[in-house]
């Protein structure tokens, strides 16, 4: 049985996100959408938000489950015996930063872990969630960029 982590902040999830997502549960018997805390981060969904959303947009994807960890990524990985570890790639800055990572995780993961890189669909390609958050906090249209229970969480917040 091959199990795989996605990570992110994922603050907000995108579409770009669950595409990602949905193209790797394809991949793997099992996949676990990890988000991660960063402490030096002021998000704008508490984590427990992001995972109460992330579980409702893949709840009809039955091979994932959603964690949320904070620390070494190499040590969650470790932990919880990856196999491997998917990360999307949009643009040619995403490869330069996340080769590098793959690079160091790889002296620091279980012997047999591999880093699995899916290139974003091109429908996708520009989307980030700062430039989501930035878009909808200023009343833009944000449709299509984002699962709609997620935009109306984003606008929810921002009327607050």
């Amino acid at each position: 049985m091959r199990k795989a982590l996605y990570t992110g902040s994922f603050d907000p999830v995108t579409n770009g996100h669950l595409d990602i997502i949905c193209r790797a549960s394809r991949m793997f018997d099992e996949l676990v959408v990890g988000v991660i805390v960063n402490p030096s981060k002021k998000p704008l969904f508490t984590k427990e938000e992001r995972v109460d959303m992330l579980r409702e947009i893949t709840g009809g994807l039955p091979n994932v489950t959603v964690d949320c960890f904070q620390g070494l990524l190499a040590d969650y990985v470790n932990k919880n015996q990856f196999d491997a570890v998917v990360r999307g790639l949009r643009i040619t800055t995403d490869f330069e930063y996340e080769i590098t990572m793959a690079q160091m995780n790889a002296r620091l993961f279980n012997p047999g872990v591999e880093s699995v890189f899916l290139m974003t669909n091109p429908e996708y390609s520009f989307i980030s969630s700062s430039m989501i958050k930035e878009v909808v906090s200023l009343k833009g249209c944000a449709d299509g960029l984002v699962p709609e229970s997620v935009l109306k969480r984003m606008k929810e917040k921002y009327s607050e």
